[in-house]
């Protein structure tokens, strides 16, 4: 179980969020929204261990994250960002085989058939077999950030935090990406994803977190989150909900300009 208790999160001394409690189950797929800048990224970074919380607590099974080792956290919690730049003069394998390192100590990296067998899950996953010998510097934008999702599937972590995880992905590879986290909630992790799309998040995540305004605007199940009333409070635009057979779809409302 993965717990925020009156957790705040800041970057260059801005309290962007504040005071947020709110619990994250196994086995559950979290679609994390709101509008740019408000902090979303800052929240899974703070929530991973990569940022200091301005105030609060994240505690994973009862113990405060804060506590754990880096190699330990690393092993049980991972963070999808697209901004391994170091990384770029690797192969694809390589690249996914550095999520292996929190399994080994520092001055003893020899993969073992238990690295193999990660790596290889990870790339078959996310199809990219086919490309395990080539650079990173010579793949598109939406294979880069299948590597990056490949690297959080080989670290075999339990909590998996993804930054906008279907950016510069194509349609298939975007449903086949957000299926992919279905299934690893699924198979028991905790997942908190960011998505910009309110038909991602509706099709696939069991729980919407909407946040703005320094706060959480609304926290449940798509179909009770996305309100009227919260995505303008979170977008500032007005979008009719309709839900036809458990099913939800958005409409824009918009006014013709007068001629």
């Amino acid at each position: 179980m993965l717990q925020l208790s009156g957790l705040s999160v800041a970057r260059a001394g801005r309290v962007l969020l504040r005071g947020i409690d709110a619990g994250f189950a196994p086995g559950t797929l979290t679609a994390l929204m709101g509008a740019n800048g408000v902090g979303k990224s800052t929240l899974l970074a703070t929530i991973c261990g990569v940022l200091t919380p301005a105030a609060g607590t994240v505690t994973l099974d009862g113990s405060d994250i804060a506590a754990l080792d880096p190699g330990a956290r690393a092993r049980r919690m991972a963070l999808v960002e697209p901004t391994e730049a170091a990384l770029s003069a690797l192969t694809v394998e390589e690249a996914v085989a550095a999520a292996r390192f929190p399994y080994h100590r520092w001055w003893e990296w020899q993969p073992t058939a238990e690295d193999r067998v990660a790596v290889d899950d990870a790339l078959r996953a996310t199809e990219l077999l086919a490309l395990r010998t080539r650079e990173l510097d010579t793949l598109s934008a939406g294979e880069r950030q299948r590597v990056w999702i490949a690297l959080a599937l080989a670290q075999r972590a339990r909590v998996i935090a993804l930054d906008e995880p279907t950016t510069h992905l194509d349609l298939r590879h975007a449903i086949e990406t957000l299926a992919l986290l279905w299934r690893l909630a699924d198979d028991g992790a905790v997942v908190i994803a960011v998505l910009h799309t309110l038909e991602e998040a509706a099709a696939f995540a069991d729980r919407a977190l909407i946040v703005g305004d320094e706060r959480v605007l609304a926290d449940g199940p798509p179909s009770a989150a996305f309100t009227p009333a919260t995505l303008h409070a979170a977008y500032g635009i007005t979008i009719d909900v309709e839900e036809h057979m458990g099913q939800l779809s958005f409409r824009r409302k918009a006014k013709r300009p007068a001629d």
